[in-house]
């Protein structure tokens, strides 16, 4: 590379950096014309076009990246975004395996980083199979996902809701607590947790559910319109199903 496109290079990278895209782009495309084999260059690129919603040329510079350093982890995960958005799921999952068959291999784990993309990505493919009615298929994703990150509570009580509305109540009971257990601030967790209880008529659990939830926020509504519930059974009606 002659001094010219280092020069470029360096300034791109100085834009990409302070997420000035456009400066960038208009800087890095010049050095790919010229330079075509360095895969940091394709995966900004990859970044930038990704960014303005254009997933097709992302997805052919995140390729690019890939064949040039088979390695080069991040440029993995984004393509692996970039399959999903473009709906190549099957796509997703191979280049998925392929990483945990290379880590496996290498005799070592992903990072942490990586765990916790791939794991919303399996929340976002379970959310495109719950969009489709596919319910079995949307709980699978989400049991992928917090096997890789078993205390994401957001993720865990999604999967609670999922059995619960499959009517699997144990196995929603269990994705609760674990949300619970992994942070007990998480308000959502605990709401549908107290509701799950109060439907099964421990009234007391509930009601200490509902009072962990109005000392995080005294507002909420829903925690005191259920806690008046679980004090008085008899004068209410039992509470409608909280979504996710």
């Amino acid at each position: 590379m002659d001094d010219h496109l280092k020069q470029l290079l360096l300034l791109g990278r100085e834009h990409y950096q302070n997420r000035e895209y456009e400066k960038a782009e208009y800087l890095l495309r010049q050095v790919a014309d010229k330079a075509d084999q360095f895969a940091d260059i394709h995966h900004m690129l990859g970044v930038i076009t990704h960014s303005r919603g254009d997933f097709a040329e992302a997805e052919r510079h995140f390729e690019r990246a890939v064949q040039i350093n088979p390695n080069y982890t991040e440029a993995q995960l984004n393509l692996m975004v970039t399959y999903n958005d473009l709906g190549k799921y099957d796509e997703a999952r191979r280049l998925y395996a392929e990483m945990r068959s290379r880590g496996q291999e290498k005799g070592r784990e992903l990072d942490p980083f990586a765990k916790g993309k791939i794991a919303n990505m399996h929340a976002e493919l379970s959310q495109a199979y719950q969009d489709m009615g596919m319910t079995l298929d949307a709980i699978r994703e989400l049991e992928k996902a917090t096997a890789l990150c078993p205390t994401f509570a957001d993720l865990l009580t999604q999967l609670g809701v999922l059995y619960r509305d499959s009517g699997d109540i144990v196995r929603a009971r269990e994705k609760f607590e674990a949300a619970k257990a992994a942070n007990p601030k998480y308000i959502q967790a605990r709401l549908l947790y107290g509701v799950l209880l109060l439907s099964g008529g421990e009234n007391e659990n509930a009601k200490s559910e509902f009072e962990a939830v109005l000392a995080l926020d005294p507002d909420n509504k829903s925690a005191h319109t259920y806690l008046r519930i679980a004090k008085n059974p008899k004068k209410s009606e039992a509470p409608p199903a909280q979504g996710s």
